[in-house]
């Protein structure tokens, strides 16, 4: 592979940690090639992008990039492939269910809005975690709880007793 090549790979991998709030590091190696294009359609099929590249590379891009991944780089060996999305539990989702058949991808390390994942034994930790949406979802039905309680306590029968109670203070006043 040529310098020039190098520095467009690494220069593409910046752009991509720099865009993104997360990224995982996988090791996909032990697929046969059928089971890894099977992996990658799964990947793209969930809005994952699966990208096999060069442990050198993906260290000096991080280093170049604007965030901070802490000891992920410690896990930069062997054959790396880097997951990137929309979705922050994607990666995670879909390499569970693909090891349903297969041991492997192992996950060797995650990057998530400033947190640090290393090992496989994380990947349980990632497809548990909720997304912004499923926060965001979790405080409106917080949120909107206490108004249901109180209407569906005005439309039942002691809703009339509440009218009743608003009713006498207010002819006290």
């Amino acid at each position: 592979m040529r310098k020039s090549e190098k520095e467009q790979i690494v220069a593409e991998l910046v752009e991509t940690f720099n865009s993104n709030a997360f990224v995982y590091l996988a090791d996909p190696s032990g697929l046969s090639a059928k089971n890894t294009n099977a992996l990658r359609r799964m990947f793209f099929e969930n809005g994952v992008t699966m990208r096999v590249v060069k442990n050198t590379l993906v260290r000096i891009a991080m280093e170049q990039s604007d965030k901070d991944f802490g000891d992920l780089s410690s896990v930069l060996s062997g054959t790396t492939c880097v997951l990137t999305g929309e979705n922050v539990k994607a990666p995670a989702t879909t390499m569970k269910k693909f090891r349903e058949k297969f041991e492997v991808p192992t996950l060797k390390g995650a990057w998530i809005d400033h947190s640090v994942y290393i090992g496989d034994d994380q990947l349980t930790n990632l497809v548990n975690l909720k997304s912004r949406e499923d926060l965001i979802g979790d405080i409106i039905s917080l949120l909107q709880s206490p108004a249901k309680n109180v209407i569906s306590a005005l439309q039942s029968n002691g809703g009339q007793k509440i009218a009743g109670l608003v009713k006498t203070l207010q002819e006290r006043n």
